[in-house]
């Protein structure tokens, strides 16, 4: 940390100086600028402002409206329960959740947008329950429906911006990197950031606090092998989420929770990872074609490939638990398909991802720019194909064997898959795509209360420092599509009360 003795002057000085600019600081600035509409407000973020608006603005764009308190605390409970958060805070943020909406909605109206309720599932009804733990307490009382702002791609990102640049007030600074805090040694206090722009270190300080929005650690490799033992895992979000914040927090002396969830909460998706981009690209969620396979590390299928597990944020039901698909633990992993499935559709979501919604990435609608690319390798015969990927060809042609007599048969003996999600990859010419787990959200982070405050490991809040976004969710273990960005949004609203609140310096 620095000390406020090691602070010759401020470069600037501001009430609420907020560090990261994703929807929950976009939210944290609009609810401290609507409470107090003479409150000095700076939004600081490392990205340029083309890459704006973090992991939020390459999400599904979901949002988890519950209604029901009691029901969405028993449900986020049993969803937690590997690594449970005390009830005292799931209540505040339950709260919070059930009484959000209606400003969710105005902020879409001055965005000149409009919100949607919507099913999860493709095709269903609105009205429908579009829960995806079905069995656990309290699930069916606490998600009724989904809600979403359109138009898209980003459309609950893109209504936030809007609100925010509706508000000139509120200040954003880009390519302002966060370093350290200015904190007092002794009581904890914080007092501002070392921040490095223009090339240069400067020290701003905030009168009221420091509110952290800055995402968690999904893009760094290095801290996802120390903290996850992850061998490869990319970010589908943001791939400049690098953990700065974390690492500041620690010299901070708050307590980290939630550093290694299963599947980092978000779901282990499998992902296409490409050198031309640092993210990854989601693989097509709702795949029409059923000609295709995955193979692992030893050339053979390691699960039912046929389930839409995107239902279920890729975790399956395992000896009465729910647990990770198992694409993390296989590497390297291969898809394997013919003609057909090539030709059926693009072989990555074209909605969400960073690459596809930020860097504006246009994938082919057959994938035939890809395999020009070399992105998909093409082969003749499966034989061929195999020595294109470096696997041995007798084994990869004893896998595509076996799977399609199991098709042209209609029985999987080996993981079950159903009959109609199983056709026989005999369509040449033949293809072949690496797959990656790839990562939507990590909530590893600062321990935050009721407050959104960060707290030591005594459990008392470090004076002026506050938390929201992924980072230090409360989503533990399980996770129930929509709950991130709703969560942006209540944590968001309950940091900027509660910091407005503080007696400035």
């Amino acid at each position: 940390m620095a000390s406020l003795n090691s602070v010759n002057q401020w470069d600037r000085e501001v009430d609420i100086l907020i560090v990261g600019y994703g929807l929950s600081g976009a939210v944290t600035a609009i609810e401290a600028h609507d409470t107090d509409p003479d409150a000095e407000i700076l939004v600081i973020d490392k990205c340029t402002e083309r890459f704006q608006g973090g992991s939020s603005r390459a999400s599904g764009q979901t949002l988890w409206c519950p209604k029901d308190v009691d029901a969405t605390v028993e449900y986020q409970r049993a969803l937690n329960y590997t690594n449970p958060v005390d009830d005292s805070l799931l209540r505040v943020w339950a709260e919070a959740m059930a009484t959000q909406e209606e400003w969710i909605e105005e902020r879409a109206v001055e965005a000149d947008m409009e919100y949607v309720r919507r099913s999860a599932r493709p095709g269903a009804d609105p009205k429908h329950v579009t829960v995806e733990f079905e069995e656990l307490p309290g699930a069916k009382k606490a998600v009724s429906y989904n809600s979403t702002i359109i138009p898209g791609p980003a459309g609950v990102w893109e209504a936030f911006r809007k609100n925010v640049e509706k508000r000139p007030r509120i200040e954003r600074q880009f390519e302002t990197a966060a370093l350290d805090f200015v904190q007092d040694p002794d009581t904890l206090e914080i007092f501002g950031v070392i921040v490095e722009r223009d090339g240069r270190r400067q020290a701003y300080k905030a009168r009221k606090g420091v509110v952290m929005a800055t995402g968690s650690f999904e893009g760094s490799m290095q801290m996802q092998r120390d903290f996850w033992g992850a061998e490869e895992i990319y970010a589908l979000g943001n791939p400049e989420n690098t953990g700065d914040g974390i690492r500041m927090m620690q010299k901070a002396g708050a307590e980290l929770w939630h550093m290694r969830n299963f599947t980092q909460t978000g779901g282990l998706q499998p992902a296409i990872k490409v050198p031309e981009y640092k993210g990854a690209f989601f693989r097509q969620q709702f795949m029409e074609a059923t000609s295709w396979l995955d193979i692992a590390a030893d050339g053979k299928r390691f699960y039912d490939e046929g389930v839409i597990y995107a239902y279920t944020h890729y975790r399956m039901k395992k000896h009465g638990n729910w647990v990770d698909v198992p694409t993390h633990q296989v590497l390297p992993i291969h898809m394997i398909m013919d003609e057909t499935t090539r030709l059926a559709q693009p072989l990555v979501a074209l909605w969400k991802s960073w690459n596809i919604v930020v860097e504006g990435y246009e994938w082919s609608e057959d994938n035939s720019k890809e395999v020009e690319k070399g992105w998909i390798t093409r082969a003749d015969t499966i034989r061929e194909l195999a020595v294109l990927i470096g696997r041995d060809p007798d084994l990869l042609e004893d896998t595509v064997n076996r799977y399609n007599e199991a098709a042209r048969a209609g029985v999987d003996p080996e993981f079950g898959r159903e009959a109609d999600r199983m056709t026989p990859i005999e369509n040449g010419p033949f293809y072949a795509i690496k797959v990656v787990p790839g990562v939507v959200a990590h909530t590893g982070g600062a321990r935050r209360d009721e407050k959104s405050r960060v707290v030591t490991h005594e459990s008392t809040p470090i004076p002026r420092l506050y938390e929201v976004g992924e980072m230090g969710s409360i989503f533990s273990n399980i996770y129930q599509n929509g709950g991130f960005l709703a969560e942006c949004i209540a944590f968001g609203r309950i940091a900027a009360r509660n910091v407005l609140a503080e007696t400035p310096l």
